[in-house]
C-alpha cells in the first residue's frame, strides 16, 4: 500500500486541479470530484459503469445513482459519506481500510452496494469483519436457544416432549418458575453438603465408637445421606433427559457431579461386604481418599454461577499465557535451587541436603511466601535468594496482565452477546404481536419456530466459513444486522 505513489485529482474545493475530465458525486450531502481514468482502474465498480454510463444516454443513469441533478451535473447517492472515504481509497491504493468506528457489517454492505469485491480489503480488516461474524453468529444461537427454550419443538410427541420438559426443568433455570426452584433447592444442598463435610471433621462433634475410634455424628451422617440422595436423583434425571447421553457423560461438570456422589456408594459397597475387608489396611485408605474426594462437589456451584463459568471460560482462553508462567518459574525454580545447593555446601549446617530438596526452597520464594522452613545461610546464597524473589515477582507480574484483560474482555463479550440476543427476542415478539391480528395462534407459533430455525442455519453457515466472503453478511438475519447497525 505504501509503494504506491498517490495521485491526486480535483476535489470539491478545487485543490490540485486536475485536466482531465471527471463526475461530481454528492455522497449524503458531500461532494467529491473523481476523474475517469482513475475509476476505469477497477472497470467492475458502481462508479466505473456509472462513468462509462455518463459518457452515453444519461436515461439509463437510474439504476446506478439514487438521483441526477442535470444542472449541476452531480449524481446523487443516499449513502453514509465517511464509508464513501474508505471505499475511494481503493481507486488511489488499490486496497481498502476500515476506518476505527466504522461496524465492519455495515461496511461489507456499503462495499456490496459500489460492486466492491471482499478480496481489496486488507488482511487486518478482514480480521475484525470475522471477529463480527462469529460475534453474529453467537447471537444468533443464543436466540436460537431463547426460542427452542420458549417455543419447544412442535412436531416432539409422547417421550421426547416430557424429555425435552423434564431437560428444560432441570438445566433450564431461566425457563420456569419450577425450574428457578429446583435450581435454588440444589445451590442449597450443595452449600449444607459442603458445611456438613468440615462441620463432621470437628473432634467435639465427633462420636466413639465401640473401638474407640473417632466417627462422624450420626445426625450429620443422616444430612450427608440425604444431600447424597438428592444428588443421585438429581444426576439421574438430567443423564435420562439429555438429548446426547455421551456428551452429557463426558461434559467436565457432569464428571464432577459424578465424583462427587461416587465415594459414598463406594464406601458403602465395601461397609456392606463385612468388617474383614473394612480392616484391611489398603481398604482402609481407599476409603479415606474417596471420602476426601467429597470436596469436588464444590465445583458443582459452577453449574448455578455464571461469573464461575465465566472465569472458567476466560482461563480455557490464557491457556498460553499461563503456560509462559509455569514455564518461567520452571526455568526459574530449576535454575536458582541448583545454585543454592551449590553456594550452601560450604556451611557445615545447610539446609539445603539436594537440588530436589532445594525446589520447594525456590518455590515459596520466587512465588514470596517464604515460609521460613528452609532459609541460606551463606552470604552468596542470602544474595541468590534476593535476586531469586526479585525474578519471581517479575515472572509472575508478566503474564498477570494478560490473563485479566482476557477476563475482562470475554466477561464484556458475554455481556453484550446476551443483552444483543434479549433484545433480539424482545423484537421478534413485539413483530409476532403485531402480525397475531391477521394470524391465527398456531401460525404464529409455526412461524416463531421457522423463524429460530433460520437464525440456527444461518448461524452455522457464518459460523463454518473460513474466508470473508461478500455473501457472509446476507447469511446473518436482517433483523441482528439491523440491530448492530
Amino acid at each position: 500500500m505504501w509503494g504506491i505513489t498517490r495521485t491526486r485529482y480535483a476535489d470539491c474545493n478545487g485543490s490540485e486541479a486536475s485536466e482531465e475530465t471527471g463526475i461530481v458525486l454528492n455522497i449524503g450531502g458531500v461532494k467529491q470530484v473523481l476523474c475517469g481514468d482513475v475509476l476505469n482502474r477497477f472497470p467492475e465498480t458502481r462508479l466505473a459503469e456509472l462513468w462509462n454510463t455518463s459518457k452515453g444516454c444519461l436515461e439509463d443513469l437510474s439504476s446506478h445513482c439514487d438521483d441526477y441533478d442535470s444542472g449541476k451535473g452531480e449524481f446523487y447517492f443516499d449513502r453514509d459519506p465517511v464509508a464513501f472515504k474508505c471505499i475511494i481509497e481503493l481507486y488511489y491504493y488499490g486496497e481498502i481500510h476500515i476506518k476505527r468506528g466504522i461496524c465492519p457489517i455495515c461496511f461489507v454492505k456499503e462495499m456490496e452496494f459500489w460492486k466492491i469485491d471482499l478480496y481489496f480489503l486488507d488482511d487486518c480488516c478482514k480480521g475484525d469483519l470475522q471477529e463480527a461474524e462469529d460475534e453474529l453468529a453467537e447471537i444468533a444461537e443464543k436466540v436460537q436457544t431463547i426460542l427452542v427454550d420458549r417455543e419447544g419443538d412442535p412436531s416432539a410427541r409422547g417421550w421426547q416432549c416430557f424429555q425435552m420438559c423434564l431437560w428444560k426443568l432441570m438445566e433450564k433455570p431461566e425457563s420456569s418458575l419450577s425450574a428457578r426452584v429446583i435450581a435454588i433447592v440444589s445451590f442449597l444442598f450443595i452449600l449444607i453438603s459442603s458445611v456438613v463435610m468440615c462441620v463432621g471433621t470437628i473432634p467435639d462433634l465427633q462420636v466413639e465408637d465401640a473401638e474407640g475410634n473417632h466417627m462422624e455424628h450420626p445426625i450429620l451422617e443422616a444430612i450427608e445421606t440425604a444431600c447424597i440422595g438428592w444428588f443421585t436423583v438429581e444426576y439421574v434425571l438430567r443423564l435420562i433427559s439429555s438429548p446426547n447421553k455421551v456428551k452429557f457423560v463426558l461434559s467436565f461438570m457432569n464428571i464432577i457431579d459424578f465424583m462427587a456422589i461416587m465415594p459414598f456408594y463406594v464406601v458403602l459397597t465395601l461397609t456392606s461386604l463385612g468388617t474383614a475387608m473394612m480392616e484391611l489396611a489398603n481398604v482402609q485408605q481407599a476409603v479415606q481418599a474417596l471420602r476426601i474426594m467429597r470436596i469436588a462437589r464444590i465445583f458443582k456451584l459452577a453449574r448455578h454461577s455464571s461469573g464461575l463459568q465465566t472465569l472458567t471460560s476466560a482461563l480455557k482462553s490464557s491457556f498460553s499465557e499461563l503456560g509462559m508462567l509455569l514455564m518461567y518459574m520452571g526455568v526459574g525454580v530449576f535454575l536458582f535451587s541448583a545454585l543454592a545447593y551449590t553456594l550452601e555446601q560450604s556451611h557445615p549446617e545447610t539446609m539445603f541436603t539436594s537440588i530436589p530438596q532445594s525446589f520447594w526452597w525456590a518455590v515459596i520464594t520466587m512465588t514470596t511466601v517464604g515460609y521460613g522452613d528452609i532459609y541460606p545461610k551463606t552470604t552468596l546464597g542470602r544474595c541468590n535468594a534476593a535476586v531469586s524473589f526479585l525474578c519471581g515477582v517479575i515472572a509472575i507480574a508478566l503474564p498477570i496482565h494478560p490473563i485479566i484483560n482476557n477476563f475482562v474482555i470475554f466477561y464484556n463479550k458475554q455481556q453484550v452477546l446476551e443483552t444483543a440476543a434479549k433484545h433480539e427476542i424482545e423484537l421478534m415478539a413485539l413483530r409476532s404481536s403485531e402480525a397475531g391480528a391477521e394470524e391465527s395462534g398456531p401460525q404464529i407459533q409455526r412461524r416463531s419456530v421457522g423463524v429460530a430455525a433460520g437464525v440456527w442455519d444461518n448461524a452455522m453457515r457464518s459460523s463454518e466459513s473460513n474466508q470473508p466472503s461478500s455473501q457472509h453478511t446476507a447469511l446473518v438475519p436482517k433483523n441482528i444486522r439491523d440491530h448492530r447497525r
